[in-house]
């Protein structure tokens, strides 16, 4: 009989959730999809139908030790969800969702924080107590651990770094804010900046070929990849908006480490380098050279289930 914890990861599109053990494999994974628009009741009855499928067509038997669940705006404290972008549920309470279904302890919270406790249980931060954790894909994301727990604050909602004001009166965030971080260093951000580098640069680049408004993060990627440099340039201003904000990160929690991950993390030295790069130039001196950069340990295909499951694991250890 193997212990495993059950990790879901909700999102506005897709639900994954999947069985993890211990040392971090995934005994079973699923996704379906969360249809935002219905309730969501309908999405958890359908998840534990299809998991209880899954296990009674495993040759391994289980036993579920708790369910961990990251979602977007997941209070830790409160159990619930409330008022999630791209989700028409207003206030959900996970917990007793979960509990019609399992009655074992459950733990929720962003999607963030779920893949920071995901790095420091299965991945690169394992035996850090003190390290960042930053989200690079359409958003940011972060999750911030200090003395080996995360940091919530007060209400549950601590740790928003990707909404802190890098320019004032600056772009148009999604959260409807001018001049987050998000509007600079995200996937999407990048396209921003890249889109103006055409528009105001008569430099030469092959991304003058395609449709300014088409333009996608993988292709200034791999325009990066073919030397072009305008998409040279659109990584050294996405690094630097990074870098001096993690420089400010650092001030107040002195981390051993900053975990870049998601799909703009996947450009490598194109965006590690210059994060580094200004990161360091904005440190005092008692700081400098003492805080890594590095990438995350988990793989892209498991790191949502690795990371909810991952907050059981944490709790229980």
């Amino acid at each position: 009989m193997q212990n495993v914890t059950l990790g879901i990861d909700i999102g506005g599109t897709n639900t994954k959730f999947g069985l993890v053990d211990r040392a971090g494999h995934v005994f079973f994974q699923d996704q379906l999809e969360t249809e935002a628009q219905r309730p969501a009741e309908f999405l958890f009855e359908r998840l534990f139908r299809r998991l209880q499928n899954g296990i009674h067509a495993m040759p391994e038997k289980v036993t579920i030790k708790g369910v961990g669940i990251g979602a977007p705006n997941a209070n830790h404290y409160t159990g619930k969800i409330e008022d999630p972008p791209n989700l028409s549920w207003k206030s959900v309470n996970l917990t007793a969702l979960v509990r019609q279904h399992l009655d074992l302890p459950v733990s929720v919270t962003n999607d963030a924080n779920a893949a920071a406790l995901g790095e420091m249980v299965f991945g690169n931060a394992r035996g850090m107590r003190n390290f960042i954790e930053i989200t690079l894909g359409t958003g940011i994301g972060s999750g911030i651990v200090v003395n080996g727990e995360l940091v919530y604050g007060h209400d549950g909602f601590a740790g928003e770094m990707g909404h802190v004001i890098v320019e004032k009166n600056g772009r148009k965030c999604g959260c409807g804010r001018l001049g987050c971080l998000e509007a600079y260093a995200s996937a999407t951000g990048i396209t921003r900046t890249m889109q103006e580098l055409l528009s105001s640069s008569d430099k030469a680049s092959i991304l003058r070929n395609l449709p300014l408004n088409d333009l996608t993060s993988k292709q200034i990627f791999e325009a990066a990849n073919a030397k072009d440099e305008l998409a040279f340039e659109a990584f050294e201003i996405t690094g630097r908006y990074l870098g001096e904000e993690l420089a400010n990160a650092v001030l107040y929690f002195s981390p051993e480490a900053v975990i870049l991950f998601g799909g703009l993390a996947a450009a490598g030295d194109f965006i590690f380098k210059p994060v580094k790069k200004y990161m360091e130039a904005n440190l005092l001196p008692i700081f400098q050279n003492k805080v890594k950069i590095l990438p995350s340990g988990l793989a892209m295909s498991e790191a949502a289930i690795l990371g909810a499951a991952a907050l059981i694991w944490h709790k229980i250890g």
